[in-house]
């Protein structure tokens, strides 16, 4: 049995757990610190706020760009990131696995989450906004790569790609 969570990733010089919108999730802790002031708390299930809104959230209470990652049993990652001014958008790391899953409750993974290709252009999008230049084809690579063996390896390589550790 692989991990199941969320990690929540923003930049403020208060710690995450300590927002507005975060300060009612119980059990999320300090993962690790970026560069700057980005930080990475964890919570370990599902916590009561959607992925989503907890992105937004953290967008809008920051001003700055958030993410949030639901790791599913290690095997796949779901993407929720928003920034104040764009809005949100949705993604996975290791497709494959998210289409199994979804399959199971008869739906398709197009129906959920953008292609590796428009991730691709909003994850560019998201980091240009964090003031930050990546280069497209790590981050391309990564949105179409299957987790070996933990889907949580991906998810951290996303932020390195994204130029935040």
């Amino acid at each position: 049995m692989g991990y199941w969570g969320y990690f929540t990733v923003a930049e403020s010089a208060s710690p995450l757990g300590d927002l507005a919108c975060t300060r009612a999730i119980p059990e999320l802790t300090l993962n690790r610190r970026l560069s700057g002031d980005w930080q990475v708390w964890e919570h370990p299930a599902e916590p009561d706020i959607e992925a989503d809104d907890l992105a937004v959230a953290l967008a809008e209470e920051t001003g700055k760009p958030a993410l949030v990652g639901f790791v599913m049993d290690s095997d796949c990652v779901v993407i929720e990131a928003a920034d104040s001014s764009n809005g949100a958008w949705t993604a996975c790391l290791s497709p494959k696995a998210m289409a199994r899953y979804l399959a199971e409750d008869g739906q398709q993974l197009e129906d959920w989450m953008l292609t590796p290709e428009r991730a691709t252009e909003n994850a560019v999008i998201w980091a240009r906004l964090t003031g930050r230049q990546v280069a497209t084809a790590p981050l391309a690579e990564i949105f179409q790569k299957e987790a070996d063996p933990f889907a949580e390896d991906l998810f951290f390589t996303l932020l390195r790609n994204l130029s935040l550790v």
